[in-house]
């Protein structure tokens, strides 16, 4: 007898949504006998576009979906739940500043972390996938001082997931093959996917990552600016931003915050950096390899850290801390 489990999911007449709720309600995510109510929100002009998307929910006719509540209302969306996947945003326009973006996703992030911290229940687990997430993600948990910080993550597990089948794909593996990859720091492009503590399964034996690549300049060159440009090659490609994977990435990272991490893997997921061991300044959110168990991530320590991946570790901690001042100057207006 499972109770009911409420989730919100944001943006939700978006493309990334279209790609992940069906997943979520078929039970990928919290399991086969896990009955949910999906809380869809978004904006009063994308109303009528959301009851086409509550049509296709009831059409698909899943026995673990008991209610879909479509709203344009924070005080509806928020109450009493016990899981929120942030993924609306406000997208970059052409010609906009980056500090205008900053600005605008300032003022949603805030209003729906004082959402969470009124209406939501206090152990609710919040995922941010809406850009710039980190900061997003930070900026909702400052306005939620109710809500446990380790409750809040942002969405690197795109990154990651890109970075596993990128080894997997030059060792002629599976993607399964390849465990213990991490982004580090920001989801933009100054992230830094790092193999150093990478295993392989080739033929049966666990190899270093670059053992079994055996191509250093590829590892520590276009592997790296590959996975950090993968979004931008995505919507050249596409003319619309990463779905498919981005739902895939959400699933994934929920479900190990529901299930747990396997034993002896981690994986990566932006996290509050206060009292971290790798010398990461405190008060950011900044994608850490991390273990979780009973719904708790602990980040992984005890790694050792090179000179060329403390360059690039640094050079994306600066981005974070740059972006956090911004927005916490937005925040105070």
């Amino acid at each position: 007898a499972f109770t009911l489990l409420s989730m919100l999911v944001t943006g939700a007449a978006g493309q990334i949504a279209y790609s992940l709720l069906f997943s979520i309600a078929k039970g990928d995510v919290f399991g086969k006998d896990q009955p949910i109510i999906l809380v869809l929100l978004d904006i009063p002009p994308m109303m009528t576009v959301l009851d086409g998307v509550v049509m296709e929910l009831q059409d698909c006719a899943l026995p673990l979906l008991k209610e879909v509540i479509p709203t344009d209302k924070e005080e509806v969306a928020f109450k009493d739940l016990d899981v929120a996947i942030l993924v609306g945003s406000m997208p970059r326009r052409d010609g906009m500043e980056r500090k205008d973006l900053l600005k605008a996703n300032v003022a949603i992030f805030k209003s729906q972390g004082a959402a969470l911290d009124k209406y939501a229940k206090k152990t609710v687990k919040v995922l941010v996938v809406g850009n710039p997430a980190n900061t997003n993600c930070l900026i909702a948990a400052k306005s939620a001082p109710s809500i446990p910080k380790e409750n809040f993550s942002c969405l690197t597990r795109l990154d990651h997931n890109r970075a596993r089948s990128q080894v997997a794909m030059r060792c002629g593996v599976p993607a399964s093959h390849v465990k213990n990859v991490i982004i580090w720091g920001n989801h933009s492009s100054t992230q830094y996917p790092d193999v150093h503590h990478c295993k392989v399964n080739m033929s049966g034996s666990e190899l270093a990552c670059f053992d079994a690549v055996k191509d250093d300049k590829w590892l520590t060159g276009e592997f790296i600016s590959t996975v950090q440009q993968r979004g931008a090659a995505v919507i050249k490609a596409r003319k619309l931003s990463s779905a498919m994977s981005a739902a895939k990435a959400i699933c994934d990272h929920m479900r190990d915050i529901w299930s747990g991490t396997a034993e002896g893997e981690f994986i990566s997921m932006g996290v509050y950096s206060t009292g971290n061991s790798y010398g990461v300044a405190e008060d950011l959110i900044y994608s850490f390899p991390v273990e979780i168990k009973n719904k708790t991530w602990k980040i992984v320590d005890g790694l050792t850290i090179n000179k060329f991946s403390q360059e690039k570790m640094d050079a994306t901690a600066a981005e974070l801390i740059e972006e956090r001042d911004t927005a916490v100057s937005y925040l105070a207006v």
